[in-house]
């Protein structure tokens, strides 16, 4: 029998556009890339150049800081692009797939019969260590350190989220391979939505599982270690992702490599949402041809309160299960907000919508104002189920007071956690950027 944790705090955002748990079907992606950029934190050097040939499973890049961090290429073909930024920083290493992808043979590994070392050697090797995060800071974890446990999140409750239950199935015995490994490394929780999730989640051995049921963001990783395993100064926790789990999984049951990737396109302007096959770091053109509105639509590569922007050509997030199509929301608004807003999604009930039930909107992605001085006005605090009081975490954070950051909690949160604090912010504060900005001082002064 699994804990019940009940959680009040949160909002649930009624988007258009979720998915049916059923596949379409799209061509092979030419082009593949890993971004930089998706790992906060990450020097990387550079071991291949453009012009190179590269095998599925060769390493592209290496951590300047830990060089035994891998990032390997998910295809086998020629290094197309090594694209840089301000400064020379690597945003981009493109690489153009030639034939069929298919696993790599990496060898099998028992993890019952493995030491807690082989395990992470295994992991290095692979370069499946890239999928396990570092709580506090959300960065790439640290081999080298004693980790007080692994979550695991097998449900998200942001706006059209993906169904793991559904992603997963077919490779229930991968997953509890997985978590075999993980649990080597520290023991493993396993955060369930309960009552119709996926046996494979709630009869998973050689872990602790727990139900959490409330709004958005129950199914965030971090909300779900406030509750559960609280971090202090100087531990750490590892966070994984359900299909990196499998992935994980299946190197050491089968001793393949597999990179591939389920991900679900949704929102209001894709024509039909669906469920779709595809790679890590795959380029996104086929999946969202035809079937996403061109003109005026921004594509996220993840969901609308924490995903990146990409271009109609761009590339899958490292850690994305999710594409989701909104409108520009570039147009005035005749009466702005002293109209009656029937179409309108609002929080605060500043809209007569509240009264419609679960009625789903077409939401852009319109600001509806500017940013202004901060009001502390608790609103916040409503939508946080954890001991934190958000606002004045974020005053500490602009005033750079480590000691009051630190008093306030900053190791316990990410930007995910507090993702839906900026959705209500009347203020308009660039929530999740303040917040970065913290972590990262926090890592240089503190470490």
């Amino acid at each position: 029998m699994s804990d019940v944790i009940k959680l009040r705090k949160g909002l649930d955002i009624r988007l258009k556009g979720k998915a049916e748990t059923v596949y379409g079907q799209a061509p092979a992606a030419e082009l593949y890339a890993i971004k930089p950029t998706d790992f906060n934190g990450l020097k990387p050097k550079m071991m291949v150049k453009e012009g190179e040939h590269v095998d599925a499973g060769g390493v592209l890049f290496v951590d300047k800081n830990k060089p035994e961090v891998k990032f390997l290429s998910a295809v086998s073909g020629t290094v197309e692009a090594v694209r840089r930024g301000e400064r020379r920083a690597i945003l981009e290493v493109v690489v153009r797939a030639e034939g069929e992808v298919k696993p790599v043979e990496v060898g099998k590994l028992n993890p019952s019969q493995a030491t807690r070392e082989q395990v992470i050697e295994k992991l290095l090797e692979t370069g499946a260590w890239t999928y396990l995060l570092q709580r506090p800071y959300n960065v790439i974890a640290d081999p080298k350190l004693y980790h007080k446990a692994v979550f695991i999140s097998t449900f998200d409750t942001a706006p059209l989220a993906p169904d793991y239950d559904h992603v997963v199935r077919g490779n229930e015995e991968a997953f509890q391979a997985g978590v075999d490994a993980l649990a080597k490394l520290a023991p493993v929780f396993i955060g369930t939505r309960g009552q119709g999730s996926s046996k494979a989640f709630t009869g998973a051995k050689n872990a602790k599982v727990v139900e959490f049921q409330g709004p958005h963001p129950a199914g965030c990783v971090g909300v779900q270690i406030n509750h559960v395993q609280p971090i202090n100064a100087g531990e750490v926790v590892l966070t994984v992702q359900p299909q990196e789990v499998v992935a994980i999984g299946k190197i050491f049951s089968e001793g393949k490599l597999d990179f591939s990737r389920v991900v679900v396109v949704t929102g209001p302007e894709v024509k039909k949402p669906a469920y779709y096959r595809t790679v890590v770091g795959a380029q996104v053109s086929s999946i969202v041809e035809n079937n996403v509105n061109p003109e005026g639509t921004r594509l996220v590569s993840g969901n609308v309160l924490t995903g990146k922007t990409i271009a109609m050509d761009g590339f899958l997030g490292y850690h994305d299960s999710q594409l989701t199509a909104l409108k520009e929301g570039n147009e005035s608004e005749f009466m702005g907000w002293i109209a009656p807003g029937l179409n309108k999604f609002s929080a605060s009930r500043t809209f007569f919508t509240w009264l419609q039930g679960k009625k789903e909107y077409r939401l852009d992605t319109n600001m509806h104002g500017q940013p202004r001085a901060i009001v502390v006005s608790g609103e916040m605090e409503k939508v946080l189920p954890m001991d934190i009081y958000p606002e004045h975490l974020l005053k500490a954070v602009m005033a750079k007071d480590i000691d009051k950051m630190i008093e306030l909690g900053i190791f316990e949160v990410v930007e995910e956690d507090m993702a839906l604090c900026e959705f209500v912010s009347t203020s308009k504060l660039p929530v999740q950027r303040i917040l970065r900005n913290g972590l990262n001082l926090m890592m240089e002064e503190v470490g």
